[in-house]
C-alpha cells in the first residue's frame, strides 16, 4: 500500500548553516502528528519544504507515490496546506480572503460551508465586509485556518496556530481540527510548544532536534519512555503532572 507521504532524506541549509539534517519520515495513514522541539531545530523549515514554499538543497517528497517534481506547485499546495503562526492577510475584507482559494483554483465558492467553518471558530457573527488590515492577530489567524480548510486539504500543515489565541479560541480551533481530522480522513502535522496539547491531541509524536528526526514514535509511549536523552531532556521543560494524562 502507497504511503500518504513519504519524506526521504530532507536536507537544507542557510549559508553555512545547516537546518535540516537527513530528514526522513512517512505517513502511512490519516492521523494527528505533533511535531516537537525547541526553537531554532528546523520545524517550520520542514513544513515550509513540504507544502512547496521553500526549496531543499537535497532529497524529495512523495504525496501517493508520486514525486513533487511531476506535480504542478499549485495542485501540490492545494492537498498540501500550510498555516503559518504569523497569519499572512490579502488586501481587501474577510470575503475576498475566503474566496481567494476559489479563485486560485478556477472552482465554485462554497457559502454555506464557509459559514460552517467560521461559526465552528466562533465567528460567525464577524463582518465578512470587515478590512481584513482591522482583524485582531487572533481573528487573523482564525481566517487564515479557515481560508486553507476550504480547499479541503489532504494534509494540514500548522505551525503553532494557537500560540496567540485566547483559550476559548483555543478550544474552538483543536475541536475543529480533531472533527477535521477525523471525519475528512486527514492529517495533520502540528508544531505546538504546549506539550499538554501535543499529549492530548496526537496519535503520534515527531521529536526534532538539529535539524534530524529523532524520534518517532506513539503518542502514548513518547511521553511515557522516550528513547533518546534529548527528548528525556526536553521533557523535563514540563513535569508529568503538568501534562494530561490522557491522551487522545
Amino acid at each position: 500500500m502507497t504511503n500518504i507521504l513519504e519524506i526521504n532524506q530532507l536536507s537544507k541549509s542557510y549559508g553555512d548553516k545547516p537546518i535540516l539534517n537527513a530528514f526522513t519520515a512517512q505517513i502511512a495513514k490519516p492521523e494527528m502528528i505533533s511535531l516537537l522541539g525547541k526553537s531554532g531545530q528546523g520545524k517550520s523549515t520542514l513544513l515550509r519544504i513540504l507544502c512547496r514554499l521553500e526549496a531543499q538543497d537535497q532529497g524529495g517528497i512523495q504525496f501517493h507515490g508520486r514525486s513533487y517534481e511531476e506535480v504542478d506547485p499549485k495542485e501540490w499546495r492545494k492537498k498540501i496546506c500550510y498555516v503559518s503562526q504569523q497569519s499572512y492577510m490579502l488586501p481587501g475584507s474577510v470575503e475576498d480572503n475566503l474566496r481567494t482559494v476559489s479563485q486560485l483554483h478556477k472552482t465554485p465558492f462554497d457559502m454555506s460551508f464557509a459559514k460552517e467553518l467560521m461559526t465552528s471558530l466562533d465567528l460567525d457573527h464577524m463582518d465578512w465586509n470587515k478590512k481584513s488590515a482591522d482583524l485582531s492577530g487572533g481573528e487573523k489567524q482564525r481566517v487564515a485556518l479557515v481560508r486553507s480548510l476550504l480547499l479541503r486539504p489532504e494534509i494540514l500543515l500548522l505551525d503553532e496556530v494557537t500560540a496567540s489565541l485566547d483559550m476559548q479560541s483555543k478550544q474552538a480551533v483543536e475541536k475543529l481540527l480533531q472533527d477535521w481530522q477525523e471525519q475528512e480522513g486527514a492529517t495533520c502535522v502540528w508544531i505546538t510548544h504546549d506539550l499538554e496539547q501535543a499529549q492530548r491531541l496526537s496519535h503520534r509524536i515527531w521529536f526534532i532536534e538539529g535539524g534530524s528526526l529523532l524520534e518517532d514514535n506513539d503518542s502514548h509511549d513518547f511521553f511515557e519512555n522516550p528513547r533518546t536523552e534529548s527528548a528525556r531532556n526536553y521533557l523535563q521543560l514540563v513535569p508529568k503532572e503538568g501534562r494530561s494524562s490522557c491522551p487522545m
